[in-house]
This record gives C-alpha cells, structure tokens and sequence, in this order.
C-alpha cells in the first residue's frame, strides 16, 4: 500500500478551492467559514488528522509505503525511484523518466481534459506547497498547529510529515 501524505496546511487549502469547484460538495463563501468547517470536522469524508492517526497504526507493516507529496514534488525522480523499488518494479533510466514526465503535475493538468472531463481544472489546480500561507492567518496557523500535535505529533507519520514540511 502507497500512502501519500500531505501538509494539512496545504490539504486543507486545496479542499477549500475542490469544494468550491464541485456542485455536488458544500461550497464555502469564503476561506474562514471553510477553515472552522475543516477544523470542526463537518467534511465531506470526515477529518484528515483523525485519517492520519489511523494510518499510523499500519505505517510501520512492511506492506505499507508511506511518502510525503512535498518530498515527491522536490525530487520527483527519487519519489519515482522509491516507489517501484518499494513495488519491486526494476525501471530502466529511460522508463524513469518517462514516469516522472508523465507524472508531473504540469502533464496531469495539461491532459486532465482527456482524462477527467469537465471536472479536470478542478481536480488540477496549483500543485504546489505552501499555498496555504496565502489563506491562513497567524491564530489559524497556530489553531491547526496545535490540533495537528494533537493528533499525530508524536507519531511516525507526524514525524515524517513534520520533517518534509516544517524543516526542509
């Protein structure tokens, strides 16, 4: 199992502009009413830190990868790399780079017409990091800082994640 984990910050971020764009989800008018739905746990499939306090339960089976999309955005060839291997899928260097090109957000959205429809500039907005510092505001930040200790600070996946997002 690949488990691909992302900055809540940033998770959180994405979901707002995703609901917003999908008629069949709540939409929001405005980024501070999301942010108290998000933190009060009234989305659609429920809470990300309770999702990752789950998840961690099984992050250390041997049959479970778990990768930061931080760490595939910034080095998208070793993310690429560690995941076959992890899959025991040999790739020559060529078969490598045909999956990071194809792989890469740019190519998804430029071909998101052909493969999601109507629904592919929703699915495939930014994909970046840290998107999030243009919406949350100081008490924010500091409100899912907290909530995200919480949940999964001490964890191996808090850890991780932490590392990917906070130190780098």
């Amino acid at each position: 199992i690949l488990l691909l984990i992302r900055n809540p910050k940033d998770v959180a971020t994405s979901f707002y502009h995703f609901s917003n764009g999908m008629p069949l989800l709540p939409s929001y008018d405005n980024w501070d009413d999301f942010f108290v739905a998000f933190m009060t746990k009234k989305m659609p499939w429920g809470c990300y830190f309770e999702y990752l306090s789950k998840w961690n339960k099984y992050v250390a089976d041997e049959n479970v990868m778990a990768i930061t999309y931080e760490e595939v955005k910034e080095n998208p060839a070793l993310g690429v790399k560690n995941i076959a291997a992890f899959f025991g899928i040999p790739l020559t260097e060529k078969e490598l780079q045909g999956v990071v090109e194809r792989s890469s957000f740019q190519s998804m959205k430029k071909n998101s017409q052909k493969t999601h429809g109507a629904f592919g500039n929703v699915l495939f907005r930014k994909g970046g990091v840290n998107d999030w510092k243009n919406f949350f505001t100081e008490d924010q930040n500091k409100k899912m800082d907290k909530i995200y200790e919480e949940h999964v600070g001490g964890t191996k996946l808090g850890t991780k994640l932490k590392y990917e997002v906070y130190c780098k």
